[in-house]
């Protein structure tokens, strides 16, 4: 019984992150305006990233993260990421419709690892609620831990694949003029995003 209750507070608080305003939610609203499935394969990159730092970060490396030079590192790159993707998807929703260039298979899975890797919110999270959540985790035993961490990356994978569910489905049914709506808005919280990770890593400096 306890063991579910933990499992619900994990669901719960991990809704909430995921649902939070940031660069894999935005992502997945403009790439699902060109696949449906563009939220799954974001999931999986940002997996592939999440599941070994929630390992590490139980080892101790949550330390290392909190340190101020590997926040300015990682602020700095990621604002730099965020503001090349906002520049990009700017010109690309200029395009007309049928000049929109078609998804690679691989693109939302490396979009998923980069923006993961190269979000300092993402490891500040890790650092402190993902930590205190994973070291509650640990008395149950390692199958606990081990569910802790599916359940956690489910929530990411059902809310990000539901935007990009609902992003395909709204612009086709709108028309490639909402499609280029959509894309620019997201250019801007993009760009947005990467103006604020920029400025918070200069801050710290």
């Amino acid at each position: 019984m306890a063991l579910l209750l933990f499992l619900i507070q994990v669901f719960v608080v991990s809704f909430s992150g995921a649902a939070s305003p940031g660069p894999i939610n935005t992502t997945a609203i403009t790439m699902g305006t060109r696949s449906r499935w563009a939220g799954a394969l974001l999931a999986v990159g940002h997996g592939i990233v999440e599941f070994p730092l929630m390992i590490l970060i139980i080892r101790g490396l949550g330390a290392v993260f909190n340190k101020n030079a590997a926040q300015i590192i990682i602020g700095l790159a990621g604002g730099a990421v965020l503001l090349f993707m906002g520049v990009g998807m700017f010109k690309s929703s200029n395009l007309p419709a049928d000049a929109q260039p078609k998804p690679k298979k691989g693109n939302p899975i490396l979009a998923g690892i980069i923006l993961t890797a190269t979000n300092p919110f993402f490891l500040v999270w890790w650092t402190t609620t993902g930590l205190a959540l994973a070291l509650k985790a640990t008395p149950f035993g390692i199958w606990a831990f081990a569910l802790f961490a599916i359940v956690h990356w489910l929530v990411d994978l059902i809310w990000v694949s539901a935007l990009s569910f609902a992003s395909f489905h709204g612009t086709t049914l709108l028309g490639p003029k909402v499609q280029q709506v959509v894309l620019k808005i997201c250019a801007a919280a993009m760009f947005f995003f990467g103006l604020f990770f920029l400025y918070n890593a200069a801050k710290t400096i």
